[in-house]
């Protein structure tokens, strides 16, 4: 299927070189810093249910073309919405960073530039995000007369703590990717030469990893803050009882004692 704000790719990483397993999408506004509008948001929900039905797609990468990984909602097209459909823009938002957050394959963030409002909300939805060194961060809504209602305002407590999130949303100021991993809002950052390498590597990973099993933790992971530990119990017992009956474990076991590695298959 074609997309007009969107590129993707299908590509091997590099502990696979023969395997296409992971599918990269490229917000493709570059014009525009990739700020999100409409048409962007449904063509990222539509591509994400395209690769929730291939089956050798194990990690998504989402990352931004030219100067920024998304400076957040177009106001552009924002700004000439009525009430009733600012209500359906800030919804659509919602339940595509929802979808993102709950998504049964892991999903990097590869953050390249300026990484705002939306932006940092999109990239808040995903599993893990590693950032370039010359990455800006930031809540700026604030200072519009806005507030980050894309989830933003939720996960970025959970991601960082509230008085660190507090800091970023009520100041609207923007952080560096030093700081932002110092914080622990990013996992790594590298020089910007090294961005595409280093996600790339870390979605190979996740790639050779039991696919199954991932998507069980995964399940658990976007609850873990909100749930009592009993719950948790319970949602890892029955996550274990899902992987109990796989092929995956009993090739996981059977590469172990064959000292090589194994071959997962996502059944």
């Amino acid at each position: 299927m074609a997309y007009k704000t969107l590129t993707y790719s299908k590509q091997a990483s590099f502990l696979a070189p023969e395997q296409e397993n992971i599918g990269v999408i490229t917000l493709n506004r570059s014009d525009a810093l990739n700020a999100l509008n409409l048409e962007l948001l449904a063509e990222l929900d539509s591509l994400l249910e395209e690769i929730r039905k291939d089956e050798k797609i194990r990690v998504v990468v989402i990352t931004g073309a030219g100067r920024a990984f998304s400076v957040g909602a177009d106001l552009r097209e924002a700004e000439k919405l009525d009430e009733a459909n600012v209500g359906k823009f800030i919804q659509t938002g919602q339940k595509l960073f929802d979808k993102i957050e709950n998504f049964d394959k892991p999903v990097v963030a590869s953050i390249n530039g300026f990484t705002l409002g939306g932006g940092l909300e999109l990239a808040l939805a995903c599993d893990m995000r590693i950032a370039s060194e010359d990455a800006r961060l930031g809540n700026p809504e604030v200072a519009v007369g806005l507030i980050p209602a894309w989830g933003g305002n939720v996960r970025l407590v959970k991601v960082i703590g509230k008085g660190r999130a507090s800091e970023m949303i009520l100041t609207g100021g923007q952080i560096s990717a030093k700081e932002a991993e110092r914080i622990g809002l990013v996992n790594k950052v590298v020089p910007a030469d090294e961005l595409n390498t280093t996600v790339m590597w870390t979605a190979g990973t996740l790639a050779t990893k039991a696919p199954i099993a991932v998507r069980e933790a995964k399940k658990i992971l976007a609850k873990a803050v909100e749930i009592s530990m009993e719950d948790g119990n319970k949602m890892m017992k029955e996550a274990c009882l899902v992987c109990y009956k796989t092929e995956d474990l009993k090739e996981g076991v059977k590469a172990i004692f064959e000292k090589r590695s194994p071959q997962f298959k996502g059944k």
